[in-house]
């Protein structure tokens, strides 16, 4: 690594850029420029994924019979964007569209033989899935049986049966897919179907800006890696949303309170959430509608409702990470993975209450809503633990399995639960005790002096940040208060900020230019920041203030 971001300093990248890049992969200045300035011109060709150039000849025969496609998406904020951008590519195409979202609390998740029936009901003589049914060969088979062709379109990891005869796969994760990027969500692949359609009616490749502007929502809030192609298609599509007139997503950025330019964080924590609310708590037709409606009025409808409706689930996550963490803390001591049920948890909550778990706790946590004699949930993983491969051999006795190395659903009848944690805790015993440890890996050691303008302006060409290429973690110091912090915020949870100095080397004097800090829930950390210490903080822009400021992750007394 030292090797690679010499050889990278010396082809003329930024110093303190050198290092991370070459952390991130980027081994030469072509690729450092890649890496810096997505380009449309980097976005593979779709008809490298294996069943694409079988998928378009069908839905060209579609349009040139005349007849009716079925789209059936999932129902999070991935499947209902890939949703909506195939049903403007089939429009545009002139080729008549249904589209069919399942209900999480009527259906569940996927692609599932009771959608076969409303298609064939609706006249459908294809389907086309978004971001689901890799291991649907129920519902594959189904259609089939009606005579109904099936392109299936997931980027979860296919399952141990095959799907049946007919049925056309666009996943790079299948065997035997050579494209160059395996990563893609399931709205990247509805993005290449679109244009790839898109290209075969019009004799000529397609401007994929407008679909850009919905991929990178998908992309970014279902949490598939941010590098390579997943970066381009993020930082592409963020950029495309600084001029979007959608009056869709123009309503939701109002209702969410984002300004432009858009970030990655305002689709993690503001878009995306509210998206995927529709789908948690109702139906997820209503974001689908917002994405598609031109209707300013109604935009403005669907963009409040999203937003009640993401005040309603943030209530209902509370209540399930507050019950579920009483119950692990009374635990005598705490199990490699966390699973706990119960019968008043909304089963459209419990996979972000598993996420806050497993961040708090760093393990692996799976939770579950029981509804009689059936419990049905999803877990988190942290990094370094596959936790779909390593439930994968308790697939048979599940009544559904899916989902991909960091997230899963399933499905168990609440007899088994007991014998399931059981099992499941035995097999984890067996992890390495470092797996479950806390760690900070920091990328850079800097004084306090480095840290202003410069510095931001250039880790803020590193953006859009996600899972492969994260945020820069900083080591600082060694630094001391300027002043004695603020504390704000609610009094059962307060915050920190103020102002820090350069401590100066062996000693307790020095100062310099004093750098913004905020300490996010450090109201009784108060302590840790005296003297002189070292901190771990990520540098971010302050928009109110204006300035660079350190977001304190941890700190530590500085050596004299």
């Amino acid at each position: 690594m030292p090797e690679a971001a010499a050889r990278l300093e010396a082809a003329g990248v930024e110093p303190l850029l050198a290092p991370i890049l070459a952390r991130r992969g980027v081994r030469d200045a072509v690729g450092a420029d890649a890496f810096l300035n997505p380009d449309p011109d980097q976005l593979h060709d779709p008809m490298l994924l294996t069943g694409m150039a079988a998928a378009v000849a069908r839905l060209l025969s579609a349009r040139e019979m005349e007849q009716r496609v079925a789209v059936v998406g999932d129902y999070d904020v991935d499947g209902v964007t890939a949703t909506a951008m195939l049903q403007v590519a089939l429009s545009a195409c002139g080729i008549a569209v249904e589209t069919i979202l399942p209900h999480r609390m009527a259906e569940g998740y996927g692609f599932q033989p009771v959608h076969v029936e409303r298609a064939a009901a609706n006249k459908c003589q294809v389907i086309v899935t978004a971001d689901c049914g890799v291991t649907a060969h129920a519902a594959a088979t189904a259609a089939r049986e009606r005579g109904i062709d099936v392109i299936i379109t997931d980027h979860h990891l296919p399952g141990s049966e095959p799907l049946p005869p007919g049925a056309v796969l666009i996943n790079p994760k299948q065997t035997l897919c050579t494209y160059p990027f395996d990563e893609l969500s399931g709205a990247g692949l509805a993005f290449k179907l679109a244009l790839a359609l898109l290209a075969a009616v019009r004799g000529t490749p397609q401007d994929p800006t407008a679909f850009l502007r919905i991929a990178c929502l998908g992309t970014i809030a279902d949490l598939v890696p941010l590098v390579e192609e997943n970066r381009t298609i993020a930082a592409l599509g963020l950029d495309a949303l600084d001029g979007v007139r959608s009056p869709g997503l123009l309503a939701l950025m109002r209702e969410a309170g984002v300004t432009q330019p858009v970030g990655a964080t305002d689709v993690g924590f503001r878009l995306g959430p509210r998206l995927n609310a529709a789908g948690r708590l109702d139906s997820a037709e209503s974001a689908l509608e917002l994405l598609l409606t031109r209707d300013r009025r109604r935009a403005a409808e669907l963009a409040r409702q999203l937003d009640t409706w993401n005040r309603q689930r943030q209530a209902e996550e509370m209540t399930v990470v507050e019950e579920a963490r009483e119950r692990i803390e009374r635990l005598p001591a705490l199990p490699p993975v966390l699973v706990e049920w119960s019968e008043g948890w909304h089963r459209g909550v419990v996979g972000i209450a598993a996420g806050r778990l497993a961040k708090e706790f760093h393990r692996p946590s799976i939770l579950l809503s029981v509804e009689g004699d059936t419990a049905t949930g999803s877990g988190r993983s942290v990094r370094g633990i596959e936790l779909h491969h390593f439930l994968q051999p308790w697939q048979g006795e599940l009544l559904r399995f899916g989902g991909h190395s960091q997230a899963v659903g399933l499905s168990a009848a609440t007899e088994r639960l007991e014998s399931l944690r059981a099992a499941w805790c035995s097999a984890a015993a067996a992890w390495p005790p470092e797996a479950l440890e806390r760690r900070f890996e920091y990328e850079l050691d800097l004084p306090l002096a480095l840290v202003g303008w410069d510095l931001l302006e250039a880790f803020e060409a590193l953006e859009p940040h996600g899972q492969g290429n994260p945020q820069p973690l900083l080591k600082v110091g060694p630094v001391r208060l300027a002043a004695p912090p603020r504390s704000f915020g609610k009094t059962a949870r307060t915050h920190l900020g103020g102002r820090l100095v350069d401590a100066g080397k062996g000693s307790s004097g020095g100062g310099g230019e004093p750098v913004e800090f905020v300490a996010w829930g450090w109201g009784e950390r108060g302590g840790d920041l005296q003297g002189r210490f070292e901190i771990l903080a990520y540098l971010e822009r302050d928009h109110y203030r204006q300035a660079p400021t350190l977001r304190l992750v941890d700190s530590r007394k500085a050596e004299p």
